[in-house]
C-alpha cells in the first residue's frame, strides 16, 4: 500500500486527482487543503510515500500573498520534510508564467528551485509540471479559467466579453494531466535528469472559436445538432460544458409531433452523421411506404411487436422482416426499396430510427410508395 500526500487537495486539479487516486485499492490518499494545520501536514509528509504538492495561490487579495502562498508554503513543506529525514518523491504543480518576471510567475519560479534543490540534496526525483491553462469538471467560473468562466456564464445566458477574438491560448486538459501525474508516480524509482516534466499535450485555440463552440453546444438543445466530436478537444471541451449546467436543467423538453399514428420526435443531429429520431405507433397503424434514392436509416424496435416490409420498387416481392422489442434486431433499410413499419401487436410500438443524412425539406429524397 502507497501513501500518497495531496496538497491543495480541495481545489480544481486536488479534486480530480483525489477521486483518481481514490478508486485504486493499493493507494491510501491523505489530502491537505486551506483549511489543515501546518501540524496537520507534517503529519501527511511524514506518512507520505508520494507527495503531488499542488497547493498554491494565483489571484490572492494582496500582491504579497504570491510569495508566501506559493513560495512561502512549499519552503515549509519542504522544512517538515528535512526536519523529519523524508526522502519523498514529489509532483509540484507550476505555471508557464513561472517563465515571466511578474510576482505569479516569480513566485512559482521560486517554489520550482526549492523542489529541486530538495530532489538533488536528499537524492529523490522531483518532477515540476509548468501549466498552461488547465481546462474541466469543477474548475471554480468566474475566477482564473476562461473555459469555466464561459461554460457557466453561456450556459445560464450570461454575457460574455471577449477583447480580442484572435488571440490565442494554450489548454490543457485535466484527465490528461492527471494520467500524467499518475505515469509518473508509478515510475518515480525511474531517473529524472533535469526535474522538469513536460506536460501534457496542449490544444491551441483563437477565443472567438472557443466561444464559437461553447455556444453551438448550448444551441444544440434548439438545433439538436450536436457539434463535431470527432477531435479529442471538441470532445473534451462538450464534456466541460455539461458539467457546468445548472442542476436545475439538466434536462430539456422535445418536440413531439403526434397525429392519428402516433408521434414521432427527433433526438439528435449531426452534420457528419445523420441523426436519431423515435416513434411510438399504436396498433395496426403503418408507418413508411415511402422509397429514397440515397437515403438510407436503420430501425430498431424497442418496445412492441412489429413487421419490417421491402419491396424492391421495380420488383414485385415482398420481403418481411418480423421485430419485438424482447429481442433487439437492427434492420438496414437500402436505398431503392419502398419500406414499411407495422405494428402487428396489441400494444404500441416505440421505435428507434437513425437516418445518414439530416432531413432537409427542400430536397427530402422520400417518395410515396405503397410496399
Amino acid at each position: 500500500m502507497k501513501t500518497v500526500l495531496v496538497t491543495g487537495a480541495f481545489g480544481f486539479i486536488g479534486r480530480n486527482l483525489v477521486a483518481t487516486l481514490s478508486r485504486r485499492e493499493d493507494i491510501e490518499v491523505l489530502k491537505i487543503g486551506s483549511k489543515n494545520s501546518l501540524n496537520e501536514l507534517e503529519e501527511c509528509a511524514i506518512k507520505a510515500d508520494f507527495i503531488f504538492h499542488l497547493a498554491g495561490i494565483n489571484r490572492p487579495e494582496n500582491i504579497e500573498d504570491f510569495a508566501s502562498g506559493n513560495l512561502g508554503y512549499t519552503e515549509q513543506l519542504i522544512k517538515l520534510l528535512n526536519k523529519n529525514t523524508k526522502k519523498t518523491p514529489i509532483v509540484l504543480t507550476s505555471s508557464i508564467q513561472a517563465e515571466r518576471s511578474n510576482p505569479y510567475g516569480t513566485s512559482k519560479f521560486a517554489a520550482e528551485k526549492t523542489v529541486s534543490h530538495y530532489g538533488r540534496t536528499v537524492g529523490v526525483n522531483t518532477y515540476i509540471y509548468r501549466l498552461p491553462n488547465v481546462f474541466g469538471k469543477w474548475s471554480k467560473p468566474n475566477y482564473n479559467s476562461v473555459v469555466a468562466t464561459w461554460c457557466y456564464n453561456i450556459s445560464r445566458n450570461i454575457p460574455i466579453q471577449i477583447n480580442d477574438p484572435d488571440a490565442e491560448i494554450s489548454l490543457v486538459y485535466i484527465d490528461e494531466v492527471i494520467e500524467s501525474f499518475i505515469n509518473v508516480m508509478d515510475n518515480c524509482e525511474m531517473k529524472n535528469e533535469n526535474n522538469y516534466t513536460v506536460s501534457p499535450r496542449s490544444f491551441k485555440i483563437k477565443l472567438g472559436d472557443l466561444e464559437t463552440s461553447i455556444k453551438n453546444f448550448k444551441d444544440s438543445r434548439d438545433t439538436l445538432i450536436i457539434t463535431d466530436l470527432e477531435s479529442d478537444f471538441e470532445r473534451f471541451l462538450y464534456s466541460t460544458y455539461l458539467s457546468y449546467l445548472a442542476e436545475d436543467d439538466f434536462g430539456y423538453d422535445l418536440e413531439m409531433k403526434h397525429d392519428n399514428r402516433g408521434w414521432l420526435a427527433e433526438f439528435i443531429k449531426t452534420k457528419q452523421s445523420g441523426q436519431v429520431f423515435i416513434s411510438r405507433t399504436k396498433p395496426g397503424i403503418t408507418r413508411g411506404n415511402h422509397w429514397h434514392h440515397t437515403k438510407v436509416e436503420k430501425f430498431l424496435v424497442i418496445e412492441g411487436k412489429a413487421v419490417v416490409k421491402f419491396r424492391q420498387i421495380e420488383g414485385d416481392q415482398i420481403i418481411e422482416y418480423p421485430v419485438i422489442g424482447e429481442s433487439l434486431k437492427v434492420i438496414d433499410i437500402p436505398p431503392g426499396y419502398t419500406h414499411s413499419i407495422t405494428n402487428t401487436g396489441e400494444t404500441d410500438v416505440i421505435t428507434l430510427f437513425w437516418a445518414n443524412e439530416l432531413f432537409n425539406p427542400e430536397k427530402p429524397d422520400t417518395y410515396y410508395l405503397e410496399v
